[in-house]
Order: structure tokens, then C-alpha cells, then sequence
């Protein structure tokens, strides 16, 4: 009777063990959906396909060869962004279009020439169907390519499938500066906060219904499974696929907001074209301990500082928790306000004008330069954001397709 009894034990809390240890329901993409309506939405259509080496299921099967070998899709044209199909390209470098060795099919660059298809690119197809990883910011490209080519797909009556896919940053995070209309520009190209919280599926609901293209396109949205707001990367168990030379790693979309804008001026590094992009935030002005301590003291919780050290350069390296509360944009301001006022010259008097341009456009005003030039405490800089965030926070609702 004991043995029996001992048996049962063993076997239920076995049993116990085996339910405990089993994997939480896959999330599934929006490729993921496609493939499980056996293609319905693009059935009798001839498809464009915006896509890179981001574009692929969750078994990272590659999305254009996915619908090139499926029976049911008509693909008779690829589009590829800043960095190209491979996404080998280096930031702002022009990519040519040429013909894809893996499905033989015309690969017209968004990012050569031209920013938007034009009437002949688009000529002979049905529906574009957008694929591609977002990171989250306002700044990466990605959401520019797909709002450009929405706008085209309206002006020339092709039908817009966006195949859906994780913010990286989670859909709860919304923060940093607006953009002015007058910095409108590729690398800012969406009127959101700095970080917007929203996957690329609901950026497109918004930015169609809001009027930030001139023509509206036929929209769909095919969603994902499984995903909720609360959700960073590290959370969805999908393997990451590197965005770009500088996005190596599934949590570079966190460093990339805390140091990616800074880093456009001169007298700065961000660890951008080495080992660790965006992890560390370093100039010649500043004593890497004190850095450190003085930004310990900022309160950015969940964010760990460490003295770095590489001469010239001294500063700090960060480690961010997926999961932190602190501001990581406003972490950005408060590290160039120290920078700065530590430099001799000032780093917006060792830039150039084509580096000024660019951090203005992807700061999205000139307001920052300003701000520290008048000993504004970054604090306040930081301050300033927040009602601009708060009217976001509630335009964005109605657009909101996930928990």
C-alpha cells in the first residue's frame, strides 16, 4: 500500500513538473497569420513585398521566400529599405536596386534615388505587403519607408497589408520630444513622440486615419497572436534578427534611445560602429567616476552606470533592464547636458552643420541646442515633453489593437 502511495506521489508531482516546465503559447506573427489563412488575403493578387533580412516568420524562414515558393501568392516585385535587403548597408549609405538571388525578383531600393515607389515601380501590382522589424523610434527609418510607401500605394489605388510585428520597447513606454513640423523629415518622419509605444500594425492605423501622408491607402493590418503591451522583447521568446550593422542585439533598441541621439554630434561617442553600439556614452570633457556618480544620483532606475575608460574618451557604460522605469530619453538629455557643460568648446560649437542638422531633425527642433546653451537644468528640458506626451497617449488609443 506504502509503495503504491509512494508511486502515485512521484507520479503526480511529476506530472506537476512536466505542466510547470511547459513552454507559454508561441506568439504569433503576422507572417505567422498569413501562413495560417493559407495566404487568403493575397489570393488573385499580384504582391510588392517591402521587406529585409527582419522580414521572417518566428522559425526565421525568410518572409519573400516564404510567398515565392507558396502556390497561392503571386510575388512579382521586392522593395528594400535604408541598409538594403541584407541589411549590410551602413546608416545613409545609397543602396541600389538590383535583382535578389534568392527568389530572382527586382529588389527596388527605398533608399537610393528615391524614398517612395514611384508609379512605375508600383506598375502591375495589386497590394503592397510591409514586413520589416521595427525598433521603436521615432528616428529609425523603418516607419518612414512604410508611411512613404502607404502614401504612394493611395495615390496609385494599390491595396496596404501590414504584416504585424513586437515594438522591441514594449507598447507601454511613450516619451522624449515631439517634432515641429519644419523638421519633418525621413529620419522623423511620423509627428509621435521620440518613443511612441506603438507596433508598426497600429502606426499604420494611426497614420492613416491622422492625415500624415497625402492620400489615404486601403489599409489592413494582419495582427499578431499573443502579443500584449507589457511585452519587451526578452518577453516574447522570438529570436532576434540584427535590424541593422548598429541594432546587433535584442536589447540595442534600449541603448539606441538613451545614446542614439547625442551621439549625432561631434566631440561624443556611443560605441556606434563597434562591438557594443549605443551602450556607452563617452567625451573628452568629462572624469569617468564622477559621470558616473553624478548620474547615479538622477534616479534612472533600472539602469546601471559604469566609469569607462578609452583614450581619449571617458564616460560611462550603461546596462538597462527590459523592464526599467526610468526615462531612458530623458537619461539621453541629462548625459549631453553634463557633456556639454563640461566641454571646452561646447559639442554644438565642434559640430558641424550637417551633424546639427541631423540631431535637430532627430530631436525634431532645435529647442535642445537652445535650452543648454541658456543653462536650462535638463530636468526641465525633460518636463517640457510632457504634455505633448499626454496628448499622445490619447490620440493613440482609438489605434490600439493589442491588451
Amino acid at each position: 500500500m506504502r509503495s503504491h502511495l509512494r508511486t502515485l506521489l512521484l507520479l503526480t508531482f511529476t506530472l506537476l513538473l512536466l505542466g510547470a516546465s511547459q513552454p507559454a503559447p508561441a506568439l504569433e506573427l503576422g507572417i505567422d497569420r498569413l501562413q495560417a489563412l493559407d495566404f487568403a488575403p493575397l489570393a488573385g493578387k499580384r504582391v510588392g513585398l517591402i521587406t529585409n533580412q527582419t522580414g521572417v516568420d518566428s522559425s526565421l524562414r525568410k518572409t519573400r521566400v516564404i510567398l515565392h515558393n507558396s502556390k497561392k501568392v503571386n510575388l512579382v516585385a521586392l522593395f528594400s529599405p535604408e541598409h538594403g535587403l541584407d541589411g549590410t548597408e551602413l546608416a545613409g549609405k545609397y543602396v541600389a536596386t538590383r535583382k535578389d538571388s534568392v527568389t530572382g525578383l527586382t529588389v527596388h531600393s527605398l533608399y537610393g534615388p528615391t524614398r517612395k515607389p514611384s508609379p512605375q515601380m508600383l506598375k502591375g501590382i495589386d497590394v503592397l505587403v510591409f514586413d520589416m522589424q521595427d525598433i521603436g523610434s521615432r528616428s529609425y527609418t523603418y516607419i518612414s519607408t512604410m508611411a512613404r510607401c502607404m502614401e504612394a500605394a493611395g495615390e496609385t489605388g494599390v491595396e496596404f497589408l501590414v504584416l504585424d510585428r513586437p515594438n522591441p520597447l514594449g507598447g507601454l513606454r511613450i516619451e522624449g520630444p515631439p517634432v515641429e513640423p519644419q523638421w519633418i523629415s525621413f529620419v522623423g518622419q511620423l509627428p509621435v513622440p521620440y518613443v511612441h509605444g506603438m507596433t508598426v500594425g497600429e502606426l499604420a492605423l494611426m497614420t492613416n486615419a491622422s492625415g500624415w501622408t497625402t492620400a489615404k491607402c486601403k489599409l489592413n493590418v494582419l495582427k499578431m497572436r499573443g502579443w500584449q503591451r507589457s511585452m519587451t522583447w526578452p518577453d516574447t521568446g522570438l529570436r532576434w534578427v540584427q535590424t541593422s550593422p548598429n541594432i546587433p542585439r535584442a536589447m540595442s533598441p534600449f541603448y539606441y534611445v538613451a545614446t542614439g541621439l547625442a551621439g549625432e554630434l561631434a566631440g561624443l561617442d556611443n560605441g556606434a560602429g563597434g562591438p557594443t553600439p549605443f551602450e556607452i556614452f563617452s567625451s573628452r570633457g568629462v572624469d569617468a567616476d564622477q559621470f558616473a556618480a553624478y548620474l547615479r544620483k538622477q534616479g534612472f532606475s533600472g539602469v546601471e552606470f559604469t566609469p569607462y575608460r578609452s583614450a581619449p574618451w571617458q564616460g560611462v557604460r550603461l546596462k538597462i533592464d527590459p523592464h526599467c522605469s526610468a526615462n531612458l530619453t530623458a537619461l539621453g538629455i541629462f548625459m549631453l547636458a553634463e557633456s556639454n557643460r563640461l566641454s571646452r568648446p561646447s559639442l554644438f560649437a565642434r559640430s558641424s552643420g550637417e551633424k546639427l542638422d541631423l540631431f535637430y531633425k532627430c530631436y525634431g527642433s532645435k529647442s535642445a541646442r537652445t535650452q543648454l546653451e541658456a543653462s536650462v537644468p535638463p530636468s526641465k528640458i525633460v518636463a517640457g515633453w510632457k504634455d505633448n506626451v499626454t496628448r499622445f497617449e490619447s490620440a493613440r488609443r482609438p489605434y490600439l489593437i493589442y491588451p
